[in-house]
């Protein structure tokens, strides 16, 4: 079994088997499209220096990265050996540290990068960071399928903001009703309220209680913002809830009446919501479910659906109720709670 070098298989690094360099274009002298200044409304021919600069980053992205030339340097994470470049890795704080910190008895420099407690770090999204590290053609591999994982390697790396906000931004973007199942999941690691008594605009994660997500840094708490306003917001309008049944979401066969076309979706998503996320959202007045009595039926409905799946054998118990006095206002009239069920004490008779 041969080696998987700069995150392919066989001697010629980055070289897929049709012949395809690393999936990025080729690579060779320089662009004069990109950034060419333009005056007048004509673009302008790109000055000496920017030719230069293109060419020197174009020469160390296909030599360097792409093929491994003049390497000094073995970094092996999973089951992936790439040959770098000690000068372009030390961009990265993270490699620069491990670069200074592990014993060297020759050459090439040898590091090993241990991502077994870092799961949302992908093998294609740490390569996609390590080829940031050389040149901004990176980015042109990034996709919603990998977004994530690029996110994460790119956070982990350092100094990558650019990186970071591109990748998140791509994942923001990605949030749908068919990538909702995968996004809750990835906000299933937060933590949840131990007694549901709480009621946050959104839910706060705490990174030091799930380490799966504390790698995202800031950005972890701006994609489960970004989420539960898909929730409330978004995937409210995407379905048509409180609307009648359209020619793209006619009536079921046989039924004479009209009724809201969106309903039964949004209760089936909601049914497998997290339990915080699921609080966060019923209670938030942004959540347009019309009147207070309409809002206590969604949930209750939601709540029943979800004794069927995320919220069995849980050992909790969910309920909604009706708001009164002060809180009316900040949690749109209903209040959410769990309570842990009471185990069942056996008298035993001697």
């Amino acid at each position: 079994m041969s080696a998987i070098v700069n995150g392919h298989g066989g001697l010629n690094n980055g070289v897929t088997a049709s012949g395809s360099e690393d999936g990025y274009a080729n690579h060779n002298g320089p662009s004069t499209s990109a950034g060419a200044p333009v005056a007048n409304g004509y673009a302008q021919p790109p000055s000496l220096y920017q030719v230069h600069n293109e060419d020197i980053v174009s020469h160390l992205f296909q030599s360097g990265f792409q093929t491994g030339n003049y390497a000094d340097t073995l970094l092996h994470v999973r089951a992936t050996v790439y040959r770098l470049h000690a000068l372009i890795l030390s961009r990265s704080p993270y490699l620069a540290h491990l670069m200074s910190t592990s014993p060297q008895s020759g050459s090439p420099h040898v590091i090993y990068v241990n991502l077994e407690h870092e799961p949302e770090v992908t093998d294609e999204g740490f390569h996609h960071a390590l080829a940031y590290l050389y040149s901004g053609a990176a980015l042109a591999n990034i996709r919603p399928e990998n977004a994530r994982g690029v996110l994460a390697a790119a956070c982990l790396l350092g100094r990558m903001d650019d990186l970071c906000n591109y990748a998140y931004e791509i994942c923001r973007q990605s949030i749908s009703l068919d990538t909702l199942p995968s996004w809750l999941e990835f906000v299933d690691t937060a933590p949840v309220p131990s007694d549901g008594s709480s009621t946050p605009t959104t839910p706060i994660m705490d990174p030091h209680q799930h380490l799966r997500t504390v790698v995202f840094g800031p950005y972890a708490q701006r994609l489960r913002e970004d989420i539960f306003n898909f929730l409330v917001v978004t995937l409210p309008n995407l379905v048509n809830y409180g609307g009648q049944a359209t020619p793209s979401t006619p009536l079921p066969e046989g039924s004479s009446q009209h009724s809201d076309a969106g309903r039964e979706t949004l209760i089936q998503v909601f049914a497998r919501v997290p339990f915080d996320l699921f609080k966060a959202a019923v209670e938030s007045p942004t959540f347009q479910l019309g009147s207070v009595h309409s809002r206590f039926k969604f949930a209750k409905d939601a709540i029943e659906l979800r004794k069927q799946g995320v919220a069995r054998g849980t050992g909790a118990e969910e309920t909604v109720v009706l708001a009164f006095g002060g809180n009316t206002t900040q949690s749109g009239g209903v209040l959410v709670t769990r309570k842990l069920r009471r185990r069942q004490l056996w008298k035993v008779n001697s």
